[in-house]
């Protein structure tokens, strides 16, 4: 009897333990350390923005109710700035010593646009700030409008690049329908010569935007391309095969891209 007792508890304390375990989550943290003062609230805001980032969270839909102000105050703030422009200077590093241009028009780099060469931080101080659910045709109705602000630090470096040798390749998760808008705005705020714009077809619209770049950069290794780099503020723009070089990633915790 007392050997079947002592089982009893062990298996009880594994199985309490295994199903915390389990439970554990960024996201229901709140509830466990008392997410209560302004102190802790923003904390776990910052946790929660850190590990989107970092690409922990994933496939979210909203931006949690109660760091939704944190958020808008982040991506407004000189910190966003700052961290943006801290990305800048690595790809400047990067670009220092990386690479030997062959010369022959086949060396690539890839720009996603939206977050990383147009803000929509605009439509978004409209819109929740990430803590509503995306209406896709109210965002599409503001990208024909063709206002999106350049984002400054990837302007300037876009035409060092550009610049530099490389044929710059814009692959974005826009429709093709928004072509037209797409290339007016770009212009309007600064970016030209660039080699294509590659936006999502009809073949493309259901496809997963990861599925989706990667084949478009699997075609432009077919067509001889070499991919020295890519920036984008969406881990989709660089996860599959094939892969660039060296990838950097732009901070954006308003919405998140499969």
């Amino acid at each position: 009897m007392g050997k079947l007792l002592g089982f009893l508890l062990i298996f009880s304390s594994l199985f309490i333990a295994l199903v915390a375990a389990a439970d554990w989550n960024i996201l229901n943290q709140k509830r466990r350390h008392g997410v209560g003062s302004s102190s802790s609230l923003k904390n776990y805001c910052e946790s929660w923005r850190i590990n989107v980032e970092v690409n922990n969270i994933r496939g979210f839909d909203v931006v949690p109710q109660e760091c939704v102000e944190y958020i808008k105050k982040y991506m407004t703030s000189s910190q966003y700035k700052a961290d943006s422009e801290r990305a800048i200077e690595e790809i400047k590093l990067y670009l220092s010593s990386c690479c030997t241009l062959k010369g022959d028009g086949k060396d690539a780099w890839i720009f996603d646009v939206d977050d990383t060469l147009l803000s929509t931080v605009p439509y978004y101080k409209k819109h929740g700030f990430g803590g509503e659910k995306l209406n896709s045709t109210s965002l599409e109705a503001w990208m024909k409008e063709s206002k999106a602000p350049a984002l400054e630090h990837t302007l300037k470096l876009f035409h060092e690049i550009k610049d530099g040798g490389f044929k710059i390749f814009l692959v974005s998760s826009r429709k093709e329908t928004l072509r037209s808008s797409t290339v007016d705005n770009l212009i309007k705020v600064g970016y030209h010569g660039w080699k294509t714009l590659i936006l999502r077809g009809l073949e493309d619209e259901f496809m997963e935007v990861q599925r989706y770049k990667s084949k478009a950069r699997q075609n432009m290794i077919n067509e001889g391309y070499h991919i020295w780099g890519i920036i984008g503020d969406q881990w989709s723009s660089f996860e599959g095969t094939p892969r660039a070089e060296r990838t950097f990633k732009l901070p954006n915790s308003i919405y998140y891209l499969a």
